[in-house]
């Protein structure tokens, strides 16, 4: 006699437990679903002191954001958190296995992805140290803030030209090319019509606030820096799973549905792992969409009527 397969332990579990993964939780557990989130405590966001540009929140602290959600979601009865890292997931009979870094395994009908990305910022000395303080990557998240300063573009290629083209509507713009990019003249001429200055000289480091050193000496103080950093997964379990995936002008990140169904039946994936740029805002509402498109994949019913 052959034993029944266990059911999983939880209807969903969520990879991710930032603004995407939170917001999709919440969907789960408002629907009365076990849910699990699995948090490598690693936000995205985490070096930004505040947050802009999302509604009722504009000016709060990243991190406060991130603890008032969290405790808002547990809250609910029926949500287990879990700290640690989620190492690989594979997909059984009736859902999914994940397994964290302590070798541990557990079990979920459904999958949410949430697992954020990392970003890969230029060898620039000075640069890391002031990511999220002073450089950044989001003009409508820290622009405003600069109070119509002089703003420093550094150039990483083509998808700076983006950066240099928008920023002039939040301050006077010096694009330093950094011989990682050179405008061709329909690029040089929308330069000279939105006022950018360009510096050809290449950059030696990042000093005080956001002052530009350059080669020659010459320092150029900045109120902030923008730069385009490249994305990577920030967790190999999207790719493991065979999740289909989209080249984006800063990286790869995975296709998904208006629902944000993977390509992978059972797996949703939201935030900036799956999409080609965000915010807190846009997070959320991923989430969100992730979250009640994984309850509903939950009812036969819904898909036989």
């Amino acid at each position: 006699m052959h034993s029944q397969p266990m059911e999983p332990e939880f209807d969903a579990i969520v990879i991710g437990g930032s603004y995407a993964g939170m917001s999709a939780a919440m969907q789960l557990a408002r629907a009365r679903r076990r849910v699990l989130v699995i948090d490598a405590g690693q936000r995205r966001n985490r070096f930004a002191s505040h947050s802009h540009g999302f509604l009722t929140q504009d000016g709060t602290e990243a991190a406060a954001i991130a603890a008032q959600g969290r405790a808002q979601l547990m809250n609910y009865p029926n949500v287990t958190w879990l700290e640690g890292l989620a190492s690989s997931a594979l997909p059984r009979v009736d859902g999914f296995a994940v397994t964290l870094a302590t070798g541990e395994t557990r079990s979920g009908s459904r999958l949410v992805l949430a697992t954020g990305v990392a970003d890969e910022l230029p060898a620039v000395e000075g640069l890391r140290e002031r990511w999220g303080s002073s450089v950044f990557h989001c003009p409508y998240c820290h622009g405003y803030e600069l109070d119509a300063g002089n703003i420093g573009v550094l150039a990483v290629g083509a998808l700076s030209m983006h950066h240099a083209l928008m920023l002039p509507d939040w301050g006077k713009v010096t694009f330093f090319l950094n011989d990682a990019f050179e405008p061709d003249a329909a690029q040089l001429a929308a330069l000279e019509a939105r006022q950018v200055t360009i510096e050809r000289t290449p950059v030696a480091r990042i000093a005080g606030q956001a002052d530009v050193v350059l080669v020659d000496g010459r320092v150029l103080p900045m109120a902030g820096l923008f730069v385009a950093p490249r994305m990577r997964d920030a967790s190999p379990v999207a790719r493991e799973l065979g999740c289909a995936m989209e080249e984006g002008p800063a990286g790869r990140y995975v296709q998904t549905d208006a629902m944000k169904a993977s390509s992978v039946p059972g797996v949703f994936c939201c935030g900036d792992m799956a999409r080609a740029a965000g915010n807190v805002a846009f997070a959320v509402a991923d989430g969100a969409m992730a979250g009640v498109a994984a309850h509903r994949s939950l009812i036969p019913q819904l898909h036989t009527a």
